[in-house]
């Protein structure tokens, strides 16, 4: 008799819940295109479906999303429709290379749109004033082409060489200090926080062009790393908000909190670079070392498409916040995979030293320019990002009445580690999508150019400078996945890091 009661409470309760989120989503389908057939999938779930999802997300804070779309793409093929809800927007994920390429080159201005943002989405990117996130058309254009003109140019980025060589010599520094000097006794050395600092003072000065203190820029890691280490649970907030902000009450509370904190930090530091762009302009030159940095771009820039208006203190913090976020903990992450292949790999180690070796001189570290002579390191590091890219899912595209997502984890990740394979590779889709570590087509990473510069960068001089071993003799890597903000190591890599013998 209770099963029975329990049961009926519940077919009730999601009869309820249907009605009430389909009043709140008011969003039916149009007319025009409601006939229009979707790729297969399951079936929608109109009644028991609220109720299923958001006891499940209720209890818990994520999904293995990844392995519910490949059972899904095993039953109904490689591209398949995900709808909860009979009236919500289709979301269409793709596991294909031949039809990701179809979908975001062959017809890339289709589908290059975002979907709207909702809850932490909206909260975190100033209501899609951010390049990640803002909807297609001209201010996107005018994000996307600032970063591209004013920070990521050619020009703009040997500027910055001195920073590298600063966070470099960091990094160095730490993983000497950490294995106590080296020998045959070093300690072993977990390198992956080591990592993350590094790149995020090359970052965080990139940003705000400024050497910040020790104690400043790990303040903000700290808020940084709080944001991406509750991404995934956030992520509920944007499912139905009107009723997630309810049942997640905690969660919302701690979004909040986050985004509070991020204006009191950054906008101190954006008014500092605002006012020091003002006095180097009295001056009508830049002394002093003045580099051009990227929150020095976001006060100048105007949005002529939006009546030539000022970005707001609110619009460069999200800004900020995803360049940070974007170009630290992606290229700390595939940085250790990279490192992990080849502790595990030795072979492929020691010929990615002889070519550094044949290229700069003994006791000389790697120059950027240096690097265009090594067509083996950059192999490793094509091959490291085709194995193990930091996420294993493009942003979702928007195009029509549906939603599109694009998985990449089934196509470009084949096979063992294999450096040489990487040689020759389009990482850009252009003419065929092998790998997309970066996405395709219209929507594709702007910060590419950089990535691939750190990468080679730390790689060529952290084997120049180190020899990699296992932790212990005959320990093997662990190179299992584990989803966080991006796909880390499940066991962080533990190295034994010897200094390089110099004769």
């Amino acid at each position: 008799m209770e099963d029975w009661l329990f049961y009926l409470v519940a077919i009730a309760t999601s009869v309820a819940l249907t009605l009430l989120i389909s009043s709140l989503l008011k969003t039916p389908r149009p007319r025009k295109t409601a006939s229009l057939p979707l790729p297969p999938g399951p079936r929608s779930l109109p009644v028991v479906g609220p109720l299923f999802a958001l006891l499940r997300l209720r209890r818990r804070s994520n999904f293995d999303v990844e392995r519910l779309l490949r059972g899904l793409c095993r039953r109904h093929g490689p591209i398949v429709t995900l709808q909860l809800l009979s009236s919500s927007r289709p979301a269409v994920f793709i596991a294909d290379r031949v039809l990701a390429h179809r979908a975001l080159v062959a017809r890339g201005a289709e589908f290059a749109d975002r979907p709207p943002a909702f809850g932490p989405g909206a909260v975190l990117s100033s209501n899609q004033r951010s390049i990640n996130t803002a909807p297609y058309g001209p201010v996107w254009r005018a994000l996307r082409r600032n970063l591209a003109a004013e920070l990521l140019h050619p020009s703009r980025l040997r500027a910055h060489s001195p920073a590298r060589r600063w966070a470099l010599d960091l990094l160095v520094r730490d993983l000497g200090t950490e294995s106590s000097g080296g020998g045959a006794a070093a300690a072993a050395v977990v390198v992956m926080e080591s990592f993350q600092f590094a790149m995020f003072c090359l970052l965080v000065l990139m940003c705000f062009g400024e050497r910040l203190p020790d104690e400043q820029i790990r303040r903000i890691e700290s808020l940084q790393r709080d944001l991406l280490s509750n991404f995934v649970s956030f992520s509920v907030l944007a499912l139905y908000p009107k009723i997630t902000r309810l049942l997640f009450r905690g969660r919302w509370k701690k979004l909040m909190e986050i985004r509070r904190k991020q204006e009191e930090t950054f906008v101190p530091l954006i008014d500092a670079r605002r006012n020091n762009l003002l006095l180097q302009r009295r001056r009508r030159s830049e002394e002093d070392g003045f580099v051009y940095s990227y929150v020095d771009s976001l006060v100048d820039l105007e949005i002529p498409e939006d009546g030539g208006r000022k970005l707001t203190d609110g619009e460069i913090v999200s800004l900020c916040s995803e360049f940070l976020s974007a170009g630290t903990d992606t290229t700390a992450t595939s940085l250790q995979w990279i490192m992990a292949n080849l502790v595990k790999q030795p072979d492929v180690q020691t010929k990615l030293y002889e070519e550094i070796e044949r290229v700069v001189e003994k006791d000389a570290a790697v120059q950027e320019e240096d690097l265009q002579r090594m067509p083996y390191l950059k192999a490793v590091v094509l091959e490291g990002l085709r194995r193990h890219p930091p996420g294993h899912f493009v942003l979702p595209h928007a195009g029509g009445t549906g939603r599109c997502g694009k998985s990449r984890w089934s196509f470009g990740r084949k096979g063992f580690w294999k450096a040489g394979r990487g040689k020759g590779v389009d990482i850009t889709g252009g003419r065929e999508i092998r790998m997309m570590p970066f996405g395709a087509g219209r929507r594709i990473c702007p910060g590419m150019g950089l990535a691939l510069l750190h990468l080679e960068y730390f790689v060529a001089n952290l084997v120049k400078e180190f020899e990699w071993k296992p932790a212990a003799e005959g320990e093997e890597v662990d190179m299992t996945e584990k989803l966080e903000f991006t796909v880390v190591m499940k066991t962080p890599l533990r190295a034994r890091i010897l200094p390089r013998k110099r004769t």
